[in-house]
């Protein structure tokens, strides 16, 4: 397919004035419907697995072309903010093939979070095989949306998983005796972790919790650090430094205030509840989250890159005597909202925008 090229402008946090350094930005494929997730497959196929939130996964092979992967997952539940999430790769996935999909699984009056591992064939067309859902997180709640559904290996081989607070059921989210605004830390067969911080606690499998709704999520090996960034209400979006056991402030602690212009909290700060590393007031609701490490755009190295909805751009942040500052903002294809990040091998970064025909694109720097 024809692919189209176009150059967007970079701007400086502190300043209204947009900067003169430019990156290109390719349309790999369009006409998605409403994709979630970016994973790069390794070199030896090429290309990219896509989630679509109706529940469709597919491969967008080198040259652009589109390809839907069969897939049924248990109990998929679409609707409002609900549907297929996020596809990732096992560990050892060139030798097992295994990937794990998270998804929103049940009814509109009895829903959840949900984990699925299954097997990806070894050449296109590709299959999935062995389906099976591992996970789910309890109990089950009403409504459509907060969901998390963002995931992240560690190096011991354990999985993170952010689960949103359900929206509606926000005070859960300090209660130890659910899953509802937590992060668990599950094994490869979505048992929880042995050494998780609360093992008398839902099942054992929390890591930490008053999260609001995470939709960011990742590990930094050169710093030995988890990031995580989530949803405040109107106002409040955070980034934080992830340990076991700590508690995160949500409903008690926050920088924002309830969509009405009603008070969520008093507090922005309280005793054994941890502070974010950045907070964007008002937000820009950020959805993804990715590492750069690598050579293509060598200034980068090492920074956070954040997609945003709301926001519509792509932020670049990074670690300055241990606080994120904003250092750039990417703002593509019209203004487009933005759900997910993902740094290539190459270097390059794909974004994934979020509309009912949405696009993704590669991002390079322009004189390349």
């Amino acid at each position: 397919m024809k692919k189209l090229l176009c150059s967007v402008m970079l701007a400086g946090c502190m300043s209204t004035v947009w900067a003169s350094t430019e990156v290109k930005v390719e349309v790999v494929a369009q006409g998605l419907n409403f994709p979630w997730s970016l994973q790069q497959l390794p070199a030896e196929q090429g290309g990219w697995l896509v989630t679509e939130r109706s529940g469709r996964l597919l491969h967008i092979a080198d040259d652009g072309s589109v390809n839907a992967i069969p897939l049924q997952l248990p109990e998929l539940f679409v609707t409002g903010q609900s549907g297929l999430f996020e596809v990732t790769l096992s560990p050892d996935f060139e030798d097992s093939r295994e990937l794990l999909l998270s998804y929103a699984c049940g009814s509109l009056s009895a829903n959840t979070t949900c984990l699925a591992r299954a097997t990806l064939s070894s050449n296109a067309p590709y299959e999935i095989t062995g389906v099976k859902q591992i996970f789910a997180a309890q109990p089950l709640r009403k409504g459509a949306a907060h969901y998390g559904g963002r995931m992240t290996w560690l190096p011991d081989g354990t999985l993170l998983l952010t689960l949103g607070d359900g929206f509606d059921y926000r005070e859960q989210a300090q209660n130890l005796n659910n899953h509802l605004g937590k992060v668990v830390r599950l094994q490869r067969d979505g048992s929880a972790a042995v050494d998780n911080p609360f093992p008398d606690k839902a099942a054992g499998s929390i890591f930490s919790y008053g999260h609001r709704n995470s939709q960011g999520i990742v590990y930094d090996a050169a710093r030995d650090v988890i990031w995580q960034h989530e949803h405040g209400p109107k106002g409040g979006d955070e980034i934080n430094r992830l340990q076991a056991g700590k508690n995160y402030g949500w409903p008690i602690a926050s920088y924002g205030i309830d969509y009405t212009g009603a008070m969520v909290t008093p507090y922005q700060d309280l005793p054994g509840v941890v502070q974010p590393m950045y907070q964007w007031t008002p937000s820009l609701a950020p959805s993804d989250m990715a590492l750069y490490q690598a050579d293509l755009f060598a200034q980068w190295q090492g920074d956070l890159l954040v997609s945003h909805l709301a926001g519509k751009r792509l932020q670049r942040l990074r670690l300055d005597e241990n606080k994120w500052q904003i250092e750039q903002t990417i703002e593509v294809d019209n203004s487009a909202r933005i759900r997910a990040v993902e740094v290539a091998r190459d270097g390059a970064v794909w974004l994934a925008t979020d509309a009912a025909e949405g696009k993704i694109l590669r991002l390079t720097p322009k004189d390349e």
